[in-house]
């Protein structure tokens, strides 16, 4: 299974979120699911419908002990983790999940996608 984890902005709309996956993906990856803060999950619900994937909420809380691969100063004071996008990625994937890649980011920086696969994959 590949979750797609977002952090966004926001401001970030359809098209942001869009773009973001794009990148993270290449136009080329399958996701199986979606995953974003559980605060965030209605801004990404959205997405989920239109590709009909299930959307995954992840607690603030288990942020922090995932091994994500970026260390951004901003959302490690906003989260406690370098990345939210990678951080919910591998909570969301499992306990034995991997990071596929670092985070990429939509065309105007708004929305930020990194994906995970589990092992069940």
């Amino acid at each position: 299974m590949i979750v797609a984890g977002f952090g966004f902005r926001h401001s970030a709309s359809l098209a942001s979120l869009e773009s973001a996956l794009e990148q993270a993906t290449g136009a080329m990856i399958a996701v199986d699911a979606l995953a974003t803060l559980d605060g965030k999950a209605g801004q990404l619900a959205p997405l989920a419908h239109k590709l009909a994937l299930p959307l995954m909420a992840v607690g603030v809380e288990r942020l922090a002990e995932q091994p994500v691969a970026t260390r951004s100063p901003a959302s490690m004071a906003a989260h406690g983790t370098g990345s939210v996008a990678e951080a919910t990625a591998l909570a969301a994937s499992g306990p034995k999940g991997r990071l596929l890649a670092p985070r990429a980011f939509s065309s105007d920086r708004l929305a930020s996608c990194a994906l995970a696969e589990s092992p069940a994959s």
